[in-house]
């Protein structure tokens, strides 16, 4: 594991430097020569493993544009790091993830883009070998899903989804039959609803801490081609959670931040309600009041991260998976560990 005098800790206001602790560190966790570590970041405790979705690459053997899913089970006690790659059979293009252990589930939520030939949706895999997954949606309405991107769960054992059209834009899916939308799925009535429309192209989301308040990344200042625009929106809004004749719906859309440095890709909050997010200098950090506290700045950027035990956070940034030692109060929402 190799020490790293940079990328270094930016601490912008006085809060960051509490989220930090006295002697953050940055090390690299592990490297491989294709994007191995680009989304998902799943931390499994009880296993102390963490589970990423590489980028598109082309595997040598075959000449064709793949993505794998990556187990690590991180070193302890004086063991080496070990790495597996993953076969599972219904997880086509898998992307965002997160853990999943309601209606009967214990596994991983993955985004599953989808291809040419098979649609993608939302799939969940067990944590062990042999991974054996089911996709339980790939269409609402009728119409496949356009290549879903990044998925979270409710206090209620719902699951929210964005849908945006990248796929069709980087050549792995057909044309677009939907909007690019949020969408919510329940598992205990097999129900579909859209949620959120409005966006360019809606990205990653997270509820904060207290499930009243719903961040989604809009990352249209980038287009699958690959193309920028300074004009199109690099931001996360926020909205409403509300219970409506009993059921939820998202009301005061507003902008919450704008990325100043690439797009807010991947977005997770810390128990005390701060939004992280993975953005083209690194981990950029907003305080629940929208003012960009601090960065940990990562070279070209950062697509996704998460929380690990005790102030760890596990950093996604393509060829090399970062590991951030932050202060030990500092911890994830979703795992509050």
């Amino acid at each position: 594991m190799a020490a790293q005098t940079q990328p270094q800790f930016l601490a912008l206001q006085p809060a960051a430097s509490e989220l930090f602790g006295p002697q953050p560190k940055l090390d690299v966790l592990h490297s491989m020569p294709i994007p191995f570590a680009h989304e998902a970041g799943v931390y499994i405790p009880e296993d102390d493993a963490l589970f990423v979705t590489s980028n598109r690459f082309t595997d040598p053997k075959t000449n064709e544009e793949k993505i794998i899913i990556t187990r690590l089970l991180l070193p302890k006690d004086g063991t080496s790091l070990k790495v597996e790659n993953i076969n599972t059979e219904n997880v086509p293009m898998a992307n965002g993830g997160i853990r999943y252990t309601s209606n009967g589930y214990d596994g991983i939520l993955f985004c599953a883009q989808g291809d040419k030939t098979v649609n993608g949706g939302i799939s969940i895999m067990k944590t062990k070998a042999p991974y054996e997954s089911t996709l339980l949606l790939s269409s609402f309405q009728d119409r496949p899903f356009n290549s879903p991107n990044d998925v979270v769960t409710y206090s209620d054992g719902s699951i929210w989804f964005t849908d945006p059209i990248y796929g069709f834009e980087q050549g792995i899916r057909p044309k677009p039959r939907l909007p690019n939308q949020v969408y919510r799925f329940d598992p205990s009535n097999n129900s579909t609803r859209a949620v959120a429309d409005g966006f360019g192209r809606p990205n990653g989301l997270s509820f904060s801490p207290d499930m009243k308040t719903l961040y989604v990344s809009d990352t249209e200042w980038i287009h699958g081609d690959g193309s920028t625009d300074d004009t199109r929106a690099s931001h996360i809004y926020a909205f409403d959670v509300a219970e409506r004749s009993g059921g939820l719906f998202l009301e005061n859309r507003r902008l919450f931040a704008m990325a100043d440095n690439g797009i807010p890709d991947g977005i997770k909050c810390d128990v005390h309600g701060n939004v992280y997010s993975g953005c083209g200098d690194g981990i950029n950090i907003w305080s629940p009041k929208g003012d960009l506290v601090g960065k940990i700045l990562i070279p070209g950027g950062a697509a996704n991260f998460c929380f690990g035990r005790d102030g760890l956070m596990f950093i996604l940034a393509e060829k090399e998976l970062y590991q951030a030692q932050l202060a030990s109060s500092t911890k994830g929402a979703l795992l509050e560990i």
